[in-house]
């Protein structure tokens, strides 16, 4: 028998348990990851003074070792806003500090879209796109939009403080996986409107190498570097080729795009609603 408080998680065959001396900070963790609430699992115990220091410790180790875990599995996380419309994925790769969370936020809002991750769905080896729901951020001022009890203040160690919107409150609109559909390259315009542009299959190349391959902003490819040996590194080149493999089949099938991103978080959304719903209707 499991000892009482002890949560447990399967993200795709990984499995896990946590149990710990914070409850805040446990509490946190099963909110991101309840979309992944399962029987059994490895054993997990986080324990530190401070409930904020240690969520993001145990939450970034949690986000390494998943990632590493499905790596080997040729299942790859892509550093995007992932959604589904009329039943195929729309990804949006945008560039740390883009801004992921609050156009998700946005989107939502159309009922008949649903969200893979606000940050980092997978690609599977056949370019089919898979879920990775957390949890949604939400710029200060903005909490009002969503009721009290689903939403938290954490303190992290280089950015400062972000309220996140918890998995509860927007788990009837996430979609397990999905067909390719869309993948926008996005940046942002001064401009107040949006703007839909096509965009090359070379020029989706070099975005999802940022974004999945080299993975910034998902930091695992600087983990490479830290973790292993030059000897280790050169064996790690074959995780590097089937990122770039999947991403490839992912674009192949997709109707790639630039998307540039005005002012009006709203505009944007519904832009890029009525763009997926034309081309994927």
């Amino acid at each position: 028998m499991l000892p009482a408080g002890t949560l447990t998680f399967d993200v795709y065959g990984f499995r896990f348990r946590i149990r710990g001396s914070s409850p805040w900070a446990v509490d946190s963790l099963a909110h991101d990851f309840a979309f992944f609430r399962a029987a059994a699992g490895g054993s997990f115990q986080i324990t530190a003074r401070d409930p904020c220091l240690l969520y993001e410790a145990c939450y970034l180790f949690l986000l390494s070792h998943i990632s590493q875990y499905l790596d080997r599995r040729r299942m790859h996380r892509v550093h995007a806003l992932g959604a589904c419309v009329n039943g195929r994925a729309v990804l949006a790769l945008l560039p740390m500090g883009g801004g992921k969370s609050t156009p998700g936020a946005h989107l939502l809002r159309h009922r008949d879209v649903r969200l893979l991750s606000d940050d980092s769905p997978f690609v599977d080896a056949s370019a089919r796109v898979h879920a990775f729901p957390l949890h949604l951020g939400l710029l200060p001022g903005a909490e009002a939009e969503v009721p009290e009890q689903h939403r938290r203040v954490v303190r992290r160690m280089e950015f400062g403080p972000k309220i996140l919107v918890n998995h509860e409150h927007f788990a009837s609109q996430v979609c397990a996986s999905a067909e390719p559909g869309i993948v926008f390259i996005g940046s942002r315009i001064s401009s107040r409107d949006c703007r839909i542009e096509p965009a090359s299959l070379t020029a989706g190349v070099r975005a999802a190498g940022s974004n999945s391959v080299v993975g910034l902003g998902l930091y695992h490819g600087l983990e490479f570097i830290l973790q292993t040996s030059a000897w280790e590194l050169a064996g790690k080149l074959g995780v590097g080729w089937s990122r770039l493999a999947n991403c490839v089949r992912l674009l192949r099938r997709s109707r790639i795009c630039h998307l540039r991103l005005g002012r009006n978080n709203e505009a944007n959304a519904a832009a890029v609603v009525e763009f997926s719903r034309r081309v994927l209707g």
